[in-house]
């Protein structure tokens, strides 16, 4: 159970604030059944040649992050932090995300029970399971906007549960998402929006001066 953050402006701002206010947010932060988002973390940002650059560290992002002293401009950024759900998967740099294929980068947050897909799909953990489904799609053809859809439909189809399922993806260019969890579950995996005509950012909760 996990927290990220989308961001995308139409001018290069400086990620190291909003990063800031993400550790915050995440340090704040705790899942349903009390634990932390301390296993980890990692961001991906556009660069100048409008290449993804990605960061990943097993600490937890409140230390991390003030550690970071290097200025960083994009247009672009996604970030998450993780909360592993089983011991045995903490402290494995390869299961932190984000998840990088070509131009696309993918989070993901939730928690699917009595999952039963009718493939064999790449991947030691959910997260890079959805996360290999979605890339098979964008193989075949398909637009991200359809190959969310098609991963979304899939996992729904072959699975017995849906306490949520949250998908953040930017492809350099546009943010797609997908928000969907079970209402007993009160507000934690609801995903908080902010527009203006110079950002849209989408968060796992709100961040510090935004509404």
């Amino acid at each position: 159970m996990c927290r990220f953050l989308l961001l995308k402006s139409k001018d290069v701002v400086e990620i190291n604030v909003f990063l800031h206010k993400f550790a915050i947010m995440c340090y704040h932060s705790k899942c349903l059944d009390g634990d932390d988002q301390g296993d980890g973390w990692g961001f991906s940002y556009l660069d100048q040649n409008k290449r993804w650059q990605t960061y990943l560290s097993l600490e937890p992002v409140w230390e991390d992050v003030p550690k970071l002293k290097k200025k960083i401009l994009t247009t672009h950024l996604v970030a998450h932090a993780r909360s592993a759900s089983f011991e045995n998967q903490k402290g494995i740099i390869e299961y932190n995300q984000p998840f990088v294929f070509e131009n696309f980068v993918f989070v993901f947050n939730g928690l699917l029970k009595g999952v039963r897909l009718p493939e064999i799909v790449p991947g030691r953990i959910g997260s890079q399971k959805i996360f290999n489904l979605f890339i098979k799609y964008i193989r075949s053809g398909a637009t991200a906007q359809t190959a969310l859809k098609e991963t979304v439909d899939l996992l729904k189809n072959h699975c017995t549960f849906v306490q949520a399922l949250n998908i953040g993806i930017c492809d350099g260019q546009n943010l797609y998402y997908h928000n969907e969890y079970d209402p007993n579950t009160g507000e934690y995996y609801q995903l908080q929006f902010y527009e203006n005509e110079q950002l849209q950012i989408i968060c796992s909760e709100k961040l510090e001066g935004f509404g």
